[in-house]
């Protein structure tokens, strides 16, 4: 069952008190004692380090985005420096900075180098589309619109950790830019795996929410239906009352 439009009171959360959703409905409903949870359904966290679980997953939504900006700069500027230090290319004027920095060896290598370079910049424009989505579902407390983000920064962050360990281990460190690179890249992947934790874990404690109002909802469907069919049934079977009949005419 879905339900559009949110009704103004909500039961609390089943594992923490971080939503702003109310326990009227749950108090009258199913006791929570009596739902058992599958361990792989419980949230991996509970309390963030410094702030609550919603708040968390709110900034953790604004960091993504602008992680996904950082990726597009970066990924462009190394697919422009491949070409600009493409072997046996000339290159006449003035130049800001020269491109040692920049893999020339082997081909294959250099053509891994600039795939991870697009399909990053690919993958930072979907990371950017889902984390407003991520926003607005937090803020309003929609699980569903969290479905997206979770998939596709999976993704990045899965494809990030191989391609960071890819130019390690093929780039030349001893230049600042590609040690810039590397330990930005292991900060931000720290950050994005602890923040995905965060948003896995309210997404289990919203939709767990949501299952609950689902069965309060059923319940009150259910009896409403019974008092409805038992309503006229007890109407029709009231015994009646015999009414007896006074004269009115004198005895003589």
């Amino acid at each position: 069952m879905n339900y559009e439009k949110r009704m103004p009171s909500r039961p609390p959360s089943v594992y923490s008190h971080v939503t702003s959703r109310s326990s009227a409905n749950l108090r009258s409903g199913t006791s929570l004692k009596s739902l058992k949870i599958p361990w792989y359904q419980k949230p991996l966290i509970q309390n963030a380090i410094f702030m609550d679980v919603q708040r968390s997953a709110f900034y953790t939504g604004i960091f993504t985005l602008l992680l996904a900006l950082f990726t597009v700069v970066t990924s462009i500027f190394d697919i422009y420096c491949h070409i600009m230090a493409l072997p046996g290319s000339t290159h006449y004027g003035y130049h800001v900075f020269s491109y040692e920095f920049v893999y020339v060896g082997n081909k294959h290598v250099r053509n891994a180098l600039v795939m991870f370079a697009v399909f990053s910049t690919l993958l930072s424009f979907i990371v950017f589309v889902t984390s407003i989505f991520l926003i607005i579902g937090v803020r309003k407390e929609h699980e569903k619109k969290m479905v997206p983000w979770l998939y596709t920064f999976f993704v990045f962050c899965l494809f990030r950790v191989l391609a960071n360990l890819f130019s390690n281990i093929v780039n030349d460190n001893i230049f600042a830019y590609n040690r810039l690179m590397v330990t930005f890249w292991l900060i931000f992947l720290a950050f994005s795996i602890y923040g995905w934790i965060i948003v896995y874990s309210f997404y289990i404690e919203l939709s767990e929410l949501t299952k609950l109002e689902d069965l309060a909802h059923l319940r009150m469907g259910t009896l409403q239906s019974l008092n409805a069919s038992t309503v006229p049934s007890l109407a029709g079977s009231r015994p009646t009352t015999p009414h007896s009949t006074v004269s009115t005419m004198p005895v003589s």
